[in-house]
């Protein structure tokens, strides 16, 4: 027992049992007993609303709904309406639970991160393999994944492949296949292979360690119309101080008086957006979203422009292999991508890095290795792969080597230029060959995310860094009309201020240091979290934990369904206090029947917002 009563939600169990058999047994007048037994629901709910409302009134003269509470708790009590004190106590005690219950709900998502930290890790140190602590795992140490391991850190693989769960940071179900040189996360667990991975962030600075302190500033009380529904709470103690005082005076019946105490509290209106907020944030949660501040929901309702950064926003922001031109009569395409991977498989610059994998994932991953290999700064790569030169760079290498561009593939290369393309052009043996077509990605949801967004009534921006040829060819091809080019941070700040200046409310989106002002700037920003850099998911107010922007028009819809419900909310609150006012003054409620119709809108509203958790904008 004294185990029980040291676990406060069990306590609180134990105790709102007690009450309601103590509140049933005084209702039905059930047994000869020297006393009302619905004492014991005021003894144990009744007590800590007081001593909660006499504590902030002392300390911070905080007049909230829990001193209206008390006042019409020890009202009754005086008049001798044991059975109404006790009904009113037990029920506030009730809605007070069901609040409790619903953020811990909300919650239970996001808190998840914190305990699926993980402790120990497996590091390779002076020729042995040894299990230490995750805090003292060192940037650059070797660590062995078993497979069903929780990774410790984050960083790269160096040896093995696997499949690993990444669920908890991105929301996907299914396992992603990983093989060396992919990135790993900590969190995240390694579903079946044993791999090695060289550590690259470290505790504090580790992708779940980020997430957490996103998850720990996670604040419903910051929303601004919280605030609204606690100037009304004290105002309503006023207005029923005074309502109650009136109305004795006038008819000379202090039951009436408590009876308008007792239905004036404002507790329906106080519990409206709170438990929303909460439930809006536990649902993003599902979506892997994490939401900073609560008011961020509230704002984001406003919105009536989004604003994406193009490059690792729209796009994956890395480039690939759009096309392969070959002009040789000899080469195919094939052949020319086999010999320009080749040439490029010692390359460290991230365009012959590009190749080389597009080769591997596209074909045979086997390549002849390169000899005399030269890395050009500025130019490109030379090597001889399979006795023949290889010469892969821009037009400037081939002009440095005397070889002379003939005007077919010039043009060609214009046209892919025009798209934003990078061109990477192949001379094989001192002739030129032709070229390889190198893009960023547009992600693949990109182009039905914009549609969805303009459905709810938003409209799109594009504003990058990137030249007009690149971002425009991107923003045509997902649908976006209103492009802003060449954009340093401060020419997006002064975009987005102008679009604010005139009543447009914009959300920022993106994921770079250069996003980070704008992100601040906007009316809510939304960072990409896994990539992004911490500069921008600091500036933020939501972070996309896994890149995915599909979640976006689901964030929006909920935002302005989570309105919605603290309007209604709100609504029936005041309503119901409203008629049970009149019907109090009038002596048709008296505080028995009156504590249950107030508490009754109490909890409707936890009800209404919970139902907030599990909503999904296409069920609607």
């Amino acid at each position: 027992m004294i185990k029980l009563l040291k676990d406060e939600e069990k306590r609180t169990v134990l105790f709102l049992g007690i009450s309601f058999i103590s509140v049933v047994i005084s209702f039905l007048n059930v047994g000869d007993l020297p006393f009302d037994v619905a004492w014991l629901a005021i003894l144990l709910c009744g007590i800590p609303i007081i001593k909660g409302a006499v504590v902030g009134l002392v300390t911070e003269f905080d007049i909230k709904a829990d001193v209206l509470v008390s006042i019409a708790l020890i009202a009754a009590v005086i008049i001798g309406e044991i059975f109404a004190a006790g009904e009113v106590a037990f029920i506030m005690a009730i809605g007070a639970y069901l609040e409790e219950r619903t953020v811990a709900k909300a919650r239970a998502g996001i808190e998840k991160l914190v305990h699926l930290t993980p402790t120990t890790a497996r590091v390779a140190r002076n020729g042995e393999e040894v299990i230490v602590s995750a805090e003292q795992v060192k940037v650059g140490d070797i660590l062995r994944v078993l497979a069903g391991e929780t990774i410790a850190v984050d960083g790269i693989i160096i040896n093995g492949q696997t499949s690993v769960n990444q669920a908890v940071m991105t929301g996907e179900s299914l396992p992603v296949d990983k093989s060396e040189g992919d990135e790993v996360y900590s969190g995240t667990v390694n579903q079946y292979g044993t791999f090695e991975m060289k550590a690259t962030k470290v505790g504090e600075d580790s992708s779940l360690q980020r997430m957490i302190r996103l998850v720990q500033s996670a604040d419903a009380g910051k929303a601004k119309i919280v605030g609204i529904a606690d100037r009304w709470a004290t105002w309503i103690v006023v207005i029923a101080l005074l309502s109650a005082g009136a109305t004795w005076l006038m008819t000379g019946e202090i039951i009436r008086a408590v009876t308008i105490l007792v239905v004036f509290c404002p507790c329906a209106l106080v519990l409206a957006t709170p438990t929303a907020i909460m439930a809006g944030i536990g649902n993003a949660t599902k979506f892997g979203i994490l939401i900073r501040e609560g008011d961020a929901l509230e704002r984001l309702a406003a919105v009536k422009r989004i604003a994406f950064d193009k490059t690792g926003t729209l796009t994956y922001g890395k480039p690939d292999v759009a096309a392969v031109e070959s002009f040789a009569p000899s080469l195919t395409v094939a052949e020319l991508l086999s010999l320009t991977a080749s040439a490029e498989l010692r390359s460290e610059h991230p365009l012959g890095k590009s190749i080389v994998a597009h080769y591997k994932l596209a074909s045979n991953p086997s390549l002849l290795e390169p000899s005399d290999f030269q890395m050009l700064a500025g130019r490109g790569v030379s090597a001889l792969v399979d006795g023949r030169r290889i010469l892969a760079g821009n037009a400037e290498l081939l002009s440095d080597n005397s070889i002379l561009l003939p005007p077919t593939i010039v043009d060609k290369a214009d046209t892919y230029r025009n798209d934003g393309c990078t061109i990477i052009f192949v001379s094989v043996d001192g002739e030129p060959s032709g070229f390889i077509v190198l893009s960023d990605t547009l992600r693949p949801d990109a182009v039905n995310v914009v549609r969805k967004i303009e459905k709810l009534g938003v409209k799109n921006v594009l504003l990058t860094g990137d030249n007009h040829h690149a971002a425009s060819h991107m923003a045509k091809i997902a649908g976006i009309q209103d492009i802003h080019t060449d954009c340093l941070p401060e020419n997006k700040l002064a975009i987005i201020e102008e679009y604010q200046s005139r009543g447009d409310l914009v959300c920022m989106v993106g994921d770079g240091v250069n996003d980070a002002p704008a992100l601040k700037k906007a009316h809510v920003g939304i960072a990409m979290g896994g990539i992004g850099s911490d500069i921008a998911v600091e500036a933020a107010d939501i972070a996309l934990v896994g890149d995915d922007i599909k979640s976006i028009p689901h964030l929006l819809a909920l935002a302005k369904r989570t309105m919605n419900t603290i309007k209604f909310n709100m609504a029936i609150s005041m309503a119901l206090n409203f008629v049970a006012i009149i019907l109090a003054m009038a002596g048709v409620l008296g505080p028995v029947v009156g504590a249950l119709v107030h508490n009754a809108g109490s909890v409707v509203v936890i009800i209404n917002s919970s139902l907030l958790l599990h909503w999904k904008e296409n069920k609607q």
